[in-house]
């Protein structure tokens, strides 16, 4: 197997993954926070998908990203300048206004339609270029298993998140 059809189906995974977590919520429920100071469901939701964004076309591809040149801000209703990645104490998450979950899983469709489009372009020797990340560079191949592993991560913290406000299997 090509190693950027592996690639593929971990993301498409991660992808479906994330989708049978959130698929029946309601909007009240990836709004909901356990307590004060903790994320919702629908902060962590857009935090994968605007750190893959990042990675693929700020880091890896030194372009703007999607949300910038395709104005996924105001298609989504947040800023053009959100950050969810490095939010300093639970003030920021508490004031993170939630957008709409529809909003939410376009903007990761586009995000994940943008990063396949870019494997595609890919060639076996292209997996060992260095990319310089925020903690140092590492080759491509491993960028992309950053961001299958920080899906799944997040999509284990989704999950125990709905069976915490909705049961187990609902």
């Amino acid at each position: 197997m090509e190693v950027k059809e592996f690639i593929k189906g971990q993301l498409d995974g991660a992808d479906q993954s994330i989708k049978r977590t959130v698929d029946t919520l309601k909007q009240g429920e990836i709004e909901w926070q356990p307590k004060s100071g903790c994320n919702t469901i629908g902060l962590i939701l857009f935090h994968v998908y605007k750190t893959e964004d990042a990675f693929i076309n700020h880091m890896v591809n030194g372009k703007k990203e999607l949300w910038e040149t395709a104005k996924w801000y105001e298609k989504v209703g947040l800023s053009a300048n959100v950050e969810t990645a490095h939010f300093s104490g639970p003030e920021q998450v508490d004031a993170f206004k939630v957008p709409k979950l529809k909003a939410i899983l376009d903007y990761g469709a586009a995000v994940h339609k943008n990063t396949l489009a870019y494997l595609k372009t890919l060639k076996p020797a292209d997996f060992d270029k260095k990319i310089e990340m925020r903690f140092g560079p590492m080759p491509l191949a491993v960028v992309f298993s950053i961001l299958v592993s920080h899906a799944a991560s997040h999509t284990g913290e989704m999950s125990y998140m709905r069976g915490l406000k909705r049961g187990m299997d609902k």
